[in-house]
């Protein structure tokens, strides 16, 4: 199938995989340094600060780029045009079939995370539901270490470095996830067997 016959979602996913595995070492570094630097200054400065300096930035390059070949044009005497008239030129307005398309795709897994969310919370299976008090209770401690923004740079430094990590390392890291997943199930599987109600999931 080719690229514009897949659905969004995997589209999208695909290019985010090839970012986070830096297929492309230039997209993925400048991805990767323009989001720490926003995430960083956004620690630093409010939003509104940081928003209204990054449209000051890049304001200020296309002003400059834009006199400097407007001089050399007048300078050389040629009759090149506007140096962005290529991306004036260029459709950016967004078509329905686009957004319907984007639309569904988000509002099918806004839907599974609701229909998700009402089984954990509602305790539709007890074991899950009290693996999510434990993650939440998990949470709960670091969020009383970082903040949110600590938390999403700590998180873009690991999206950038751990599937590279995992790549180098898969078997020893596949062997490790295996032995916690075999303790967690042994502690599930009591707790299982001591609260009254509970039922076992078929493997």
């Amino acid at each position: 199938m080719e690229p514009t016959d897949q659905h969004p979602f995997t589209h999208w996913t695909h290019i985010a995989l090839e970012l986070l595995y830096w297929r492309d070492v230039r997209a993925s570094a400048l991805v990767f340094g323009s989001s720490l630097f926003i995430l960083l200054s956004l620690a630093c400065c409010s939003i509104i600060s940081v928003l209204s300096y990054a449209a000051l930035t890049l304001l200020s390059i296309t002003l400059t780029f834009r006199i400097y070949k407007g001089v050399l044009q007048a300078v050389q005497k040629s009759d090149q045009g506007h140096p962005f008239r290529w991306v004036l030129e260029k459709d950016v307005s967004l078509s329905r079939d686009a957004v319907q398309k984007h639309g569904d795709a988000a509002l099918s897994r806004i839907n599974s995370v609701l229909k998700e969310l009402r089984r954990l919370f509602l305790v539709e299976d007890l074991i899950d539901s009290l693996k999510l008090a434990a993650l939440l209770w998990v949470f709960t401690y670091i969020g009383a270490w970082f903040n949110g923004l600590t938390l999403l740079i700590l998180g873009l430094i690991g999206a950038f470095s751990g599937p590279l990590t995992y790549e180098k390392h898969q078997t020893q890291i596949d062997q490790f996830i295996s032995m916690v997943r075999s303790q967690m199930k042994d502690v599930l599987g009591k707790i299982q067997a001591m609260v009254p109600g509970a039922k076992k999931k078929p493997e």
